[in-house]
């Protein structure tokens, strides 16, 4: 893999730049839910406007590493499988954003007795995709070592997955005084949020493919 960066420097730069401004984007989707579901209005905004940025500015780059790919005539053999691993990561940039601009227009009551529930739902969430980006980020330079992060990748959207479940049964079975209505539009949210850990999910699969592919 590294004969990627022994003919673009450049693109080896503008790969590192996008995972940071993933990185960034999942603190700040982590940060901003959390901050919607505790109220705390001021910060989910700078949240959501931070990571409208970084949305961009994430767009930006992969356009310019898939023209740098077509450019160069890099990894010829597996660049349509790489392009298609950097377009999936890029999924989550667009998919967090998607769910902070829903928090902030449709404005879900989250009622304490499951606030704690979206959190922790927030926080798996969050895990498994902090997991993905890194084994992303080392399938550039040392693809043996994948294989972990993958696994921990899966694990934590295997728990996100369970409690979204568990929340989504609270909700329309122990919440008598809400209208179906209020029910299910917090199962939406709860689904959203556990869609961005199945974007995760979709990356572990397509670097196992990767690593396998290349070590033929």
């Amino acid at each position: 893999m590294n004969n990627i960066f022994k003919k673009s420097k450049s693109v080896a730069l503008s790969i590192d730049g996008f995972f940071d401004k993933v990185d960034l984007g999942i603190l700040n989707f982590k940060k901003g839910a959390s901050n919607y579901v505790n109220g705390n209005k001021n910060e989910f905004d700078q949240n959501l406007k931070t990571l409208n940025l970084l949305e961009k500015e994430a767009d930006t780059i992969q356009r310019k590493i898939e023209n740098d790919f077509y450019l160069h005539s890099l990894m010829p053999n597996y660049s349509s499988d790489i392009l298609n691993l950097l377009e999936t990561i890029d999924d989550i940039m667009d998919m967090s954003n998607d769910v902070l601009n829903q928090f902030d227009i449709e404005t879900p009551h989250i009622p304490e007795l499951v606030k704690k529930d979206f959190l922790e739902l927030i926080s798996l969430t969050a895990k498994s995709v902090d997991n993905a980006v890194p084994a992303a980020r080392i399938f550039f330079t040392s693809p043996d070592e994948v294989k972990d992060k993958i696994q921990k990748v899966l694990f934590y959207n295997r728990e996100a997955n369970a409690l979204s479940n568990n929340l989504k049964r609270k909700i329309f079975q122990e919440f008598d005084t809400l209208k179906l209505s209020e029910k299910i539009h917090l199962r939406y949210f709860a689904l959203h949020i556990e869609q961005v850990s199945d974007v995760a999910k979709r990356i572990a699969h397509l670097l196992s493919s990767l690593v396998i592919k290349i070590n033929m």
